[in-house]
């Protein structure tokens, strides 16, 4: 309900509010997904018409979910230029005709293209596209609010990036970057999100009022991001030092051989990463607890740690069962331990 009114109001309107201030956007919208947030800006902007795509960027996403496939069923037609590691502005200039509606840039946030490869800069897409009155989409994937280079990953396209440098339509996860609940959001020219709010196919993929609550809870918090960097947990174990975690390592450690557990337990140099494919190739150094069980294989440690309750999921490498302590919170080391004994004394 609207407050000044007391008549109803957008379902969206807080969320949008926020992005607006969060990323500089005219306007702002959110689905159930990603995928949803990339097939509706598609039937849109392009339903019936041709939208080109870099041939480098046709992904598939979790669960065999493909690019192309996405855009079919929005009713725009795919247009591929370029080849699969070389991409120029000239492939998006020769490839335009009178039935192009958009250009879509997809970032690759789930692979990475290495070597001898090239690919048109979101500037130059921009120009390009404006120049012929078109659409520039941004699909950025796994979304950032913040500058990830601080935590030794190399840099990722922060939604206001996409904005401050032109696009017209900006499309992302809400939850692997930025730690909210499942969510598409799309932001942009108001006219572009208004057109989006009123497509049919909206209320669809429209996301319910808890997806919502958890949605502006999280992004409250990067109105300061010294406070998000706190509050976040994905941002909480990033920011954790290599010595923090190595300590947590040893303490961990030695809590186990206290218990005189059927199994070799040491520590190890090992590596972090970012779930669902958000940071692909690189990697945080971190310290794992190594557990060598002397009775049981390490599937059979493994499948009961994640039978535990709560579960416990490790994982197996060099015929041992790895902890990370970087993903553990406040609390949580006893539950682990727990888990580990029991586990072992089967």
């Amino acid at each position: 309900m609207d407050q000044e009114t007391g008549k109803r109001s957008r379902r969206d309107e807080r969320i949008e509010w926020l992005l607006q201030r969060l990323t500089g956007a005219e306007a702002a919208t959110v689905v159930n997904n990603n995928a949803a947030a990339t097939a509706i800006v598609l039937n849109t902007v392009a339903r019936g018409k041709e939208v080109i795509v870099s041939r480098g960027q046709l992904v598939e996403i979790g669960g065999s979910f493909r690019l192309p496939e996405v855009m079919a069923f929005s009713g725009a037609r795919l247009v591929e230029v370029g080849t699969t590691n070389k991409t120029h502005p000239r492939d998006y200039e020769n490839a335009i005709t009178e039935n192009t509606a958009a250009l879509l840039r997809v970032h690759p946030s789930n692979y990475k293209i290495q070597g001898f490869s090239a690919e048109v800069s979101l500037e130059e897409m921009v120009a390009i596209a404006h120049r012929h009155n078109l659409a520039l989409i941004d699909d950025v994937g796994a979304g950032a609010l913040i500058d990830f280079s601080q935590f030794g990953f190399e840099p990722e396209p922060m939604l206001a990036d996409s904005i401050r440098q032109g696009a017209d339509l900006v499309t992302c996860s809400a939850d692997k970057l930025i730690g909210a609940s499942q969510g598409g959001l799309i932001l942009g020219k108001k006219t572009l999100i208004d057109a989006v709010r009123k497509n049919q196919f909206a209320r669809i993929v429209r996301v319910g009022k808890l997806t919502l609550a958890v949605l502006e809870a999280t992004l409250k918090l990067f109105l300061d991001e010294s406070i998000a960097l706190r509050e976040v947990p994905t941002l909480q174990m990033l920011r954790r030092s290599a010595d923090e975690i190595r300590a947590h390592a040893e303490r961990l450690a030695a809590q186990m051989r206290d218990g005189n557990i059927a199994a070799a337990v040491t520590t190890t140099s090992g590596f972090s990463e970012m779930g669902s494919g958000s940071l692909p190739t690189q990697s945080l150094a971190t310290t794992l607890v190594a557990l060598t069980p002397r009775k049981i294989s390490v599937d059979v440690l493994a499948r009961r740690l994640r039978l535990s309750e709560p579960p416990v999921f490790a994982r197996i490498q060099n015929d041992q069962v790895l902890l990370d302590p970087r993903t553990l919170r406040a609390g949580d080391d006893e539950i682990i331990v727990a888990a580990v004994t029991a586990a072992l004394a089967k």
